[in-house]
């Protein structure tokens, strides 16, 4: 297998993993009364799991 090829399979699984994490089951788990850091609990999971997200992608791409 080529580079390309490797790559685009990393992406498409991390394209799934985000709908899995960015989806209502896991938005409900998180979606309580709480603060985080003065925060509340959702936007701090919404934040950390989006720039894990960019981060795991950059990781993706970048890798030679």
């Amino acid at each position: 297998m080529n580079k390309h090829h490797v790559v685009g399979q990393r992406l498409a699984a991390l394209f799934f993993f985000g709908m899995l994490v960015f989806n209502y089951p896991l938005l409900s788990l998180v979606n309580v009364d709480g603060m985080v850091g003065g925060v509340p609990v959702l936007y701090a999971y919404l934040f950390v799991s989006w720039v894990a997200f960019v981060g795991l992608m950059a990781v993706i791409v970048e890798r030679k």
